[in-house]
């Protein structure tokens, strides 16, 4: 039985894999430990390299995901996995100091009044090295908004490199983690029912070692949207909540294309109300479709077919919407609440109805 578990969520990481595990068994002379690679699937070989390494004298085990992604619920599937009592996440790029590993797992072991260890970037002698002022501000803002659902005063709430106990990790997914999104040990602490105990360890975060980096805009977006979830109590879908924001854009389209037909004199209000709702009914599938749905993105023909299917199946939606919002306006309703109240109208139903006819998960075989 291993003393420890490091679970290791892996996307085109095939140029890293190796040299993790070599320093990872050089960092923990005398430790049983076990690695745990979570790959998503990998278009670049990244789980046949780690199937090569596992069949060798290594204490490797490989879990390969088809057909969803996200680190934060590979990291919870890995941890869930772990054998060991103890489990550690880190990331494949080699950014993470697997040097503290044992220094963390010293202190769990040691001190049994603390649940978790997190290596800081921000507490004592910890450092970033070589970012630029951008992404630095950056970090800066997510850090503060991190400290909005937070139960505990972290300097690192943002850190991916941190030490658990496998049984507090288990008490935080039964009382409800999102799995949304890159920021794991938020979504354990805000789901956590009682305080976690923690230890922050400094640590300098290093440059990639191969390959390219997964920070992009959709990262953001996931970040908010945890957030907006966590600051709601968790009681809609984190889908929906997605699919509800994308929604306002679409609104804020919707009533644009109003506004400049309609108050413009280029139409009446209903052929206005008609041209503006099919403007934000496509707007917001290029957004769902980047964004709600990014694991299960349509492209190339797919996108096309995805478009009708997502038109069609919210034909009834949009029929609804066009009715009541004319019906109010014709009751002398204001315009823009009556096309709010349209738009209002067709929500829940184009989210359900599009949620099974246009992004569907594939089969297995």
């Amino acid at each position: 039985m291993p003393q420890l578990s490091i679970v290791v969520p892996t996307f085109n990481e095939v140029g890293n894999v190796a040299e993790v595990c070599n320093r990872v068994a050089s960092s923990l002379p005398g430790v049983d430990w076990e690695l745990i690679f979570v790959d998503d699937d990998s278009p670049d070989g990244t789980a046949e390299t780690l199937h090569t390494i596992a069949q060798q004298d290594r204490p490797v085990r490989v879990m390969l995901r088809i057909g969803r992604r996200g680190l934060a619920s590979a990291c919870i599937e890995g941890m869930l996995a772990a054998s060991a009592p103890i489990v550690a996440v880190m990331d494949a790029d080699l950014q993470h100091d697997e040097s503290k590993l044992l220094t963390m797992l010293g202190i769990l072991l040691n001190e049994s009044e603390v649940d978790v260890v997190i290596a800081s970037r921000y507490t004592n002698s910890g450092s970033v090295a070589g970012w630029d002022e951008t992404r630095a501000l950056m970090s800066r803002v997510a850090t503060r908004l991190a400290r909005l659902v937070l139960k505990a005063d972290l300097h690192d709430p943002m850190s991916g490199f941190f030490m658990i106990r496998r049984q507090a990790v288990i008490r935080c997914v039964r009382a409800g983690v999102s799995g949304v999104g890159f920021k794991i040990l938020l979504d354990l602490f805000a789901a956590s029912p009682t305080p976690l105990r923690f230890r922050e360890v400094p640590y300098t975060f290093r440059h990639r070692h191969s390959g390219e980096s997964k920070l992009d805009t959709h990262v953001a977006w996931e970040y908010f949207i945890l957030l907006l979830d966590r600051s709601l109590g968790h009681v809609i879908p984190i889908r929906f909540l997605s699919f509800a924001v994308v929604g306002g854009v679409g609104l804020l389209v919707h009533l644009l294309v109003l506004a400049s037909l309609f108050k413009g004199g280029v139409a009446n209000f209903f052929a206005a109300q008609t041209v503006a709702t099919l403007a934000a009914m496509s707007g917001n599938f290029v957004l769902n479709n980047l964004l709600t749905y990014r694991d299960m993105r349509l492209r190339g023909w797919g996108m096309l077919r995805g478009w009708a299917s997502f038109v069609a199946a919210c034909s009834i939606g949009a029929l609804a919407n066009i009715g009541i919002a004319a019906y109010l306006f014709e009751a002398n309703t204001y315009w823009v609440a009556s096309a709010v109240a349209g738009v209002l109208v067709g929500a829940v139903w184009n989210y359900a109805v599009t949620a099974v006819y246009t992004w569907k998960r594939p089969r297995m075989a």
